[in-house]
Parts: structure tokens; C-alpha cells; sequence
């Protein structure tokens, strides 16, 4: 038993710390110029009940460097029953840009949720290129000028960075997951393997939209972007992944632990369509606390101890590197609480499947 504990965590220590190398070596695409002249590009928001965010996320979008007048923005308000449309049309007045906000009643072919809000706003777009986000989304100003330089031709989606931000220990957490989770995926995205779109930080040419037939003509996921994603790459499109400041979107965090349940499930669902070998890797990876309990099993407590201080300085390298790489201090003080919320989270998320259990999003349940 020792022994295959002791190769199983060679082989984790070897990915994380490639993973890091390759990370840390990264010179990335260069972005093409920006198309001359600039073209007319489209804004796409979901919104259902998001009184409480929608203001953040708009004046953002009323904030950025690209020309209003260049800019089509559209939020399809998904039978919103709170104040969502009204605080959206208030922020909006006087807006030197196009906006329009889409009532959606009715629903487009196989298009569910915000795949149906997406499908009907997608009818509605006028440019070439549609930039998606969420309502709880806070872009930056250079987002647009960020991530349109790589919708280069052949190019069918480009998806920029996000992070949770807030005050809260929880929050902090939150976005010290995603980044590091990021930077992983960076790595494999730039040998050229798609793992992921992220349908609150994603640019997809209209050409490669209509290409699949749009949302309606996909079959329903509750990982929607996903499922775009892999239909863009059917049709022959290529992709990119940019990690790079000017495209860091601000997220606002899941408030509670049953609600982050909730995302982290949806999101797993998206995970179980990846390539096989993908999987077996995340679920190699995923094994390192149960590989931990066997090890303070037979081999002792102190033995089990030095595994894990290794694992939280490779990882916590791998942080530095992410957030600096961004401008950002990396909140290395977090990283033992981290190590609790990722055994949490995990183990939650393993009983989540195991019981098959229905996940709420948005006040809709899916199985």
C-alpha cells in the first residue's frame, strides 16, 4: 500500500509542478492588431431576478474604452418578477450606445434558461462578433479591444479571465479557486486542447454562432457554454484562451455554501463531457485527500503531514504566479484555510453526484 501511495504522489507532485513550470515559461498568443476600422461588436446579458447586480454589471459596460457608438448592447430579462428591467433601463438612460432590453417569453427550439435568453438575443444581434457575460459580472474597461485582437480568422470563440471578488473569508476562497483553476486550464489550453469556454467572460464570432444553428439547435445543457463551445469546434472553428489583465472580469461570489454546491455541481456537468482522459486525470487529481487519509493510515501522521505542506507550497507557487501574472497580490495566507474548503467542497460535491440530487440555478430545478 505504501508503495503505490508513494507513486501515486510522485505522479500528482510531477503534474502540479510541470503544470507550474509551464505556467511560469508561458509567453502566450500574441493578440493580433485590432480590425481597422473598428467594427460594430454586440454585447449579449442574461439577466433573471438580478436587481441586486445588474447596476454593477451595466456600468461597467458604460465604462469601457470602446467607442459607444460602436457598442449593441442587449439584456434579455428571462421573466424577471424583481426590479431587474427597471434598475437596467434607469442605468442605462441616456446611454451614447445602443441598448435593448429583450423580454423573453416564449422559447427557441431545444434552448432552455440562458440558453434560450442567448438564442433570442443572438436573433436580435446586428455585428459580427457577440461578447457574452452574466449579470453578476463586472468587466473591465479594455475588455472589448482584450479579447476581439485574437477573433482572428478560423478563430470561433476567445474566452478572457474571471476571478470572485469580495470581502468576505468565503469570497476570498472562492476566487483564489478559480484563478488557480484557471492557470491549470491555461496550461492545457495552450497546447492546443479545449477544455473549457466561460459564458461570462466569452467572445464567439457570429459566423461560428450560426454556423451550429445557435442555441436552439443544441441540445439542452445546463452548462450551456460548453455545449456551444464544443459545437463551434465541430464546425472546424479553432479557439483561444487569453490570460492577460486587460480581459479580468470581477464576479460577484456565491453568498452561501449550499448555493456554491449548487454552481459547482452544474459546472461538473460540463466536466463529465470532456475526453475520457481528461476526466481521469481531474479524478487522479481529485483522489489526493482520500490518497492523504491512507497515508496517515500507514504511514503516519508526520509522513502524511509532509505530503501535504508539499502540496500547499507547490500550489501556493502556482497562486503567486497566477495572481502576479495579473497584477494582483496573491492572498498566500489563505492557503490552510484553502486546504479545508477544497476537502469540503470535494466531499460535497462527491455526495452531490453519488445521490444524484436535483441542483436549483436561477430558481429553476434540473435533474
Amino acid at each position: 500500500m505504501l508503495d503505490w501511495l508513494t507513486g501515486y504522489f510522485m505522479g500528482w507532485f510531477a503534474v502540479l509542478g510541470l503544470s507550474t513550470l509551464l505556467f511560469a515559461l508561458r509567453r502566450g498568443r500574441k493578440p493580433g492588431p485590432l480590425p481597422e476600422p473598428l467594427p460594430r461588436v454586440s454585447i449579449l446579458i442574461a439577466a433573471r431576478n438580478e436587481e441586486a447586480a445588474i447596476g454593477r454589471c451595466l456600468a461597467s459596460v458604460r465604462a469601457l474604452n470602446y467607442p459607444a457608438h460602436l457598442l449593441e448592447v442587449l439584456l434579455g430579462d428571462d421573466a424577471s418578477t424583481d426590479r431587474t428591467r427597471a434598475i437596467a433601463e434607469q442605468v442605462m438612460h441616456d446611454y451614447d450606445g445602443d441598448f435593448q432590453c429583450v423580454n423573453i417569453s416564449d422559447t427557441l427550439g431545444f434552448a432552455r434558461g440562458k440558453a434560450n435568453v442567448l438564442a433570442h438575443l443572438a436573433r436580435v444581434a446586428t455585428s459580427d462578433y457577440y461578447f457574452i457575460t452574466d449579470a453578476d459580472i463586472a468587466v473591465p474597461p479594455t475588455w472589448i479591444e482584450g479579447l476581439l485582437p485574437y477573433a482572428q480568422p478560423g478563430v470561433g470563440t476567445v474566452t478572457g479571465l474571471t476571478v470572485v471578488e469580495g470581502p468576505r473569508l468565503f469570497d476570498r476562497l472562492q476566487g483564489l479557486d478559480w484563478l488557480i483553476s484557471l492557470g491549470l486550464v491555461q496550461v492545457v489550453s495552450d497546447f492546443g486542447v479545449p477544455v473549457t469556454a466561460m459564458g461570462n467572460n466569452m467572445l464567439v464570432t457570429r459566423a461560428a454562432y450560426q454556423a451550429t444553428g445557435g442555441y436552439e439547435q443544441l441540445p439542452f445543457s445546463v452548462t450551456e457554454d460548453y455545449e456551444l463551445f464544443k459545437a463551434v469546434l465541430r464546425q472546424g472553428f479553432t479557439f483561444r484562451n487569453v490570460f492577460r489583465p486587460e480581459v479580468l472580469a470581477l464576479s460577484l461570489p456565491i453568498a452561501t455554501v449550499a448555493r456554491l454546491l449548487h454552481q459547482r455541481r452544474r459546472w461538473l456537468r460540463g466536466v463529465e463531457a470532456l475526453p475520457w482522459w481528461l476526466q481521469l486525470g481531474l479524478v487522479y487529481y481529485a483522489l489526493f485527500y482520500l490518497a492523504l487519509a491512507l497515508l496517515a493510515w500507514t504511514g503516519g501522521l508526520a509522513l502524511a503531514a509532509q505530503v501535504w505542506l508539499t502540496k500547499m507550497v507547490l500550489q501556493g507557487l502556482l497562486a503567486a504566479i497566477c495572481f502576479r501574472r495579473l497584477g494582483r497580490r496573491p492572498p498566500l495566507e489563505l492557503l490552510p484555510v484553502f486546504e479545508l474548503y477544497t476537502i469540503f467542497l470535494t466531499a460535497g460535491l462527491g455526495a452531490f453526484r453519488a445521490l444524484r440530487l436535483k441542483f436549483d440555478w436561477k430558481g429553476r430545478v434540473y435533474k
